[in-house]
């Protein structure tokens, strides 16, 4: 059975506690929301052990995903696996391979053997490789291409995948018509939509979405519907394209649950900040209460180098306002593909963010870790706080990179006027 016709039925599964457990809640709770639709666990239904139980929705603590994989000019496989490791050590709760150059089925297949936690993936890409293969262009793909890719995935039983079935041709002429500031930034969207220009044609995942649902059965695998036209610029935010596809997301998503399969709804993207609030709510409103996976969003374009800051301001926020699931990004966006350490700062901007956002929320006990390092603060108490700290490795380096020459209870930013040690006389 399919965890929503488990959780449909009243029955468990061990997925379902383990995810209970993992949040601390009821498992009828659990069930309840997930027959709803407005919690989602991606963990296909196979073998592969899971280390980290991932549950999505509202009322439960915001999750991270990492983006990796190979790129055209990068191929090296097990740089990629080593920035996956690196990721899960630094908290993340999902992994997603992003993979475009090499072997993607093959590196697909060596990541689900390693991976521990939820992993995501996007079939599109092999769809334009299938095209590559017999010697045409992405332009040449067809929809049995596209259908393939989301079989092929499929199979490989990776957790969740991202599909763009709501970008439409009416969508894409639109947006020739009124062109944006950064167009479709949407690697998936921006595929399809020249495919659909160039061919005239509509979004084969659009028009044949129910085979999707009927393959993503198979194995339980959810499905995250793509943002294909999720807005890389401040000036796109909250345009027509967007809102159209969010809306048509909306009525995907319900199809899915009906016939029992579990939905995310993707979105934005690079948003100004006094935007974001009602962008959440919209969401919300337009896909039923859908969890909601957001990238970023960035609240400014010029933090290039730094965007992974400006990612986790506009996360924090997203996830104070409905969303559910924060994707990272690096200090390498726009950039250049990450390196492992771009991985690791990555995940901790994302995991404080959804910290702060578990806080915020009134998430039960997300501020007891808090108010622990608070009293190791004015105890001195420094391995207590390193044990505490989101990225326990580089507080203890950075505080025993100059260590005090007198009072080992203190650090060298105020040495004997250290207020928490004059606290004492009060």
């Amino acid at each position: 059975m399919l965890l929503m016709e488990i959780a449909k039925s009243g029955k468990t599964d061990p997925r379902l506690q383990a995810a209970a457990d993992a949040e601390n809640i009821d498992i009828d709770l659990l069930r309840r929301n997930i027959a709803a639709g407005k919690w989602v666990v991606p963990w296909a239904s196979h073998d592969f052990p899971r280390d980290k139980p991932c549950a999505v929705g509202d009322g439960l603590s915001c999750k991270v995903n990492a983006n990796f994989g190979t790129s055209p000019d990068r191929g090296d496989l097990d740089g990629e696996l080593e920035k996956m490791r690196v990721a899960v050590a630094a908290g993340a709760d999902a992994v997603m391979d992003l993979s475009t150059g090499g072997d993607l089925r093959a590196i697909r297949r060596q990541v689900r053997a390693e991976c521990r936690v939820a992993l995501g993936s996007v079939p599109m890409y092999e769809a334009g490789h299938l095209a590559l293969a017999r010697g045409e262009t992405f332009r040449q793909m067809t929809a049995a291409d596209m259908l393939k890719a989301v079989e092929l995935h499929v199979q490989d039983k990776v957790d969740f995948i991202t599909v763009h079935c709501g970008i439409t041709r009416r969508a894409a002429l639109w947006l020739r018509e009124h062109p944006r500031l950064a167009g479709v930034v949407s690697r998936g969207g921006s595929l399809l939509a020249r495919w659909m220009l160039v061919n005239e044609r509509e979004n084969p995942l659009y028009e044949r979405f129910d085979e999707v649902i009927d393959m993503c059965r198979a194995t339980d695998c959810v499905l995250s519907l793509g943002d294909a036209l999720r807005p890389g610029a401040l000036a796109d935010a909250g345009d027509r394209a967007q809102v159209e596809e969010l809306y048509t997301l909306g009525e995907l998503a319900e199809r899915a649950r009906q016939k029992n399969v579990q939905v995310i709804i993707e979105g934005p993207g690079h948003v100004p900040y006094h935007q974001i609030v009602a962008q959440m709510q919209m969401e919300k409103v337009a896909c039923g209460g859908a969890p909601f996976y957001v990238l970023g969003p960035l609240v400014t374009d010029l933090a290039a180098g730094y965007d992974h800051i400006a990612g986790a301001i506009g996360g924090t926020l997203a996830a104070t306002a409905g969303a559910n699931f924060l994707c990272y990004v690096t200090p390498a966006e726009h950039l250049r593909l990450p390196e492992a350490r771009d991985v690791h700062e990555g995940v901790i901007a994302a995991r404080i963010a959804a910290h702060a956002a578990d806080i915020a929320n009134g998430l039960p006990g997300a501020r007891d870790r808090d108010d622990a390092m608070s009293r190791a603060r004015k105890a001195g108490d420094w391995e207590k706080m390193f044990a505490l700290a989101l990225d326990p490795e580089t507080a203890r380096r950075s505080h025993e990179s100059a260590l005090p020459q007198k009072d080992d209870k203190v650090c060298t930013m105020c040495g004997e006027f250290c207020a928490m040690k004059g606290e004492e006389c009060l």
